[in-house]
């Protein structure tokens, strides 16, 4: 599988799962690669936490659609199973409305009978949903499989085949409302627009998929939690001659006559590059990375203009005692549209807020010591461009979650059984992992930052600098980041000449696509 080329240098600026994807493309086609992370693990705002004797995932809590990982291993000549052990969410997650409690799963006879006894009379609109989104995906996930580098790449067969199915003129509430009457069925279907940090009555109708992968494909639990991808990501890289040095930040990327030349390390050090690929945040990279001056599309005044998303804040809590909750559950406001306007419209704090729970460590129990729990909630907040004092508001807005939690009865006295606790606010998002005004989920995917709207993974401004993660096409969300670490070595392996694997047609590899 590797090019017989060996003297082309990449630079990854970041470890985070987009630069990690990239590095092993690359250097498992035979590239000389360095990856620089700022932090001392890998795995960028999804990195590992350890708080005490407990472990949590800082960000992301499962993945959706594993085969587009296994597909990444397998193009840099391995087997994720060979690394990591992968267990299946069954039920998906319990979505909680007060007393009633909805547990769906990849089962649609046990899914639809749930529907039956709780919404009576949405039954049949969800074998509807399934149906209708199943054909959808298949025009879509060719979109998100290639690059979009100007308007030209709209006038293309497999987007004129897609089109009617974008639902583009529709929002991701409004299309569900077409399946279902009850609205708390239509909230456990949209509350999956907050992967994108936006708000189903303001997301485009496209992104109703983002429910349906999850019921077609599974939710799933590598043991060790998501981190534990990452490190064997970061395992492949050095198993192919490449180099992952956490703890070292990159401070400037070189520039002359418009070329990228290498980067700036924040101890000092020059190191020269063919190839920078930048998977930091993509407004904070675009507002240090380069010398003033040198931007002009993405300028600060730009970034600043652009729309982002919501924020989270956090608490990792180690728990005596084990949980009787799912591996996620959610447990939603009791007036949820408000409380959804009030965090993305108006962006203020809610005294209804909704509460996600991760409670990993009833299925795997590396999380915790024996007999105890890694608990992490997570409550949707405004990002720093709402008017929150957050410095000032901080122990109110964590006991504020608290007192949310022990309203679950799960839950009850969890405060007495806290023995380990870490809260992270926006501000914090912002300080400590460099993510632009806390929007952990990045740039919002309305229609003017979609696409050949979005940054470019080819970057417009700079030649020989490729972009991947959330803030470039398709967007945010691992699958999506996963294939814009795809896309952009794709680009580079074309202009440099290089043999690299393909692997099938998108349509096939969907379509035969058997999760692990």
């Amino acid at each position: 599988m590797k090019a017989t080329q060996s003297a082309r240098k990449a630079v990854i600026v970041g470890a985070g799962p987009g630069g990690l994807a990239a590095a092993m493309l690359l250097a498992s086609h035979g590239y000389e690669v360095d990856v620089f992370e700022k932090q001392p693990v890998v795995g960028g705002r999804s990195g590992r936490l350890e708080v005490g004797k407990y472990r949590f995932d800082r960000g992301a809590t499962f993945l959706m659609m594993p085969h587009l990982i296994e597909e990444l291993f397998a193009l840099s000549g391995r087997s994720l199973h060979d690394y990591v052990e992968m267990k299946e969410l069954t039920p998906l997650y319990s979505l909680h409305f007060g007393d009633t409690v909805f547990k769906p799963s990849r089962n649609r006879e046990d899914t639809a009978e749930q529907i039956a006894r709780l919404f009576p009379g949405n039954e049949a609109g969800y074998y509807r949903y399934l149906e209708e989104e199943d054909v959808k995906l298949d025009k879509v996930m060719p979109l998100l499989r290639r690059p979009f580098s100007n308007l030209l790449d709209y006038v293309r067969s497999d987007v004129i085949r897609a089109l009617p199915k974008l639902h583009l003129n529709d929002t991701v509430y409004g299309r569900l409302s077409k399946y279902f009457d009850d609205e708390r069925l239509k909230q456990a279907f949209t509350f999956q627009s907050k992967y994108l940090g936006m708000s189903a009555w303001d997301c485009p109708g496209t992104f109703t998929i983002l429910s349906y992968l999850e019921h077609r494909y599974g939710l799933f639990h590598p043991t060790g939690g998501i981190h534990a991808v990452f490190e064997a990501m970061a395992k492949v890289i050095s198993e192919h001659g490449g180099r992952v040095h956490t703890s070292r930040g990159v401070q400037r990327i070189l520039t002359e006559n418009g070329k990228a030349t290498g980067v700036l390390l924040e101890d000092g050090e020059h190191l020269l590059a063919d190839r920078v690929v930048i998977n930091a945040d993509f407004a904070t990279a675009m507002n240090r990375l380069f010398e003033p001056g040198v931007l002009r599309k993405y300028a600060p005044e730009r970034i600043a203009a652009k729309t982002y998303s919501c924020s989270a804040a956090m608490l990792y809590l180690g728990v005596d005692g084990e949980i009787d909750l799912d591996h996620h559950s959610v447990h939603f406001s009791e007036d949820y549209h408000r409380y959804v306007d009030e965090v993305t419209r108006f962006k203020t704090l809610s005294d209804d807020p909704s509460l996600y729970v991760h409670n990993p460590s009833r299925l795997d129990k590396t999380m915790a010591p024996a007999g105890k729990s890694a608990l992490y909630l997570l409550m949707p907040t405004p990002n720093l461009t709402g008017e929150t004092d957050w410095e000032a508001k901080r122990e109110a807005v964590k006991e504020q979650m608290l007192n949310r939690a022990e309203q679950i009865p799960q839950l009850r006295g969890l405060r007495d059984r806290i023995e380990e606790m870490q809260f992270f606010t926006p501000l914090d998002w912002e300080r400590q992992l460099d993510v632009y005004q806390g929007a952990v989920f990045n740039l919002t995917h309305n229609l003017g930052q979609m696409m050949a709207f979005r940054p470019h993974n080819q970057f417009e401004e700079v030649e020989n600098v490729w972009l991947v993660g959330g803030g470039t096409h398709p967007g945010s969300g691992l699958p999506t980041i996963f294939e814009s670490a795809r896309i952009s070595t794709a680009l580079i392996f074309k202009q440099d000449g290089v043999s690299h694997t393909h692997s099938a047609d998108a349509g096939t590899v969907l379509a035969g696509a058997k999760p692990s």
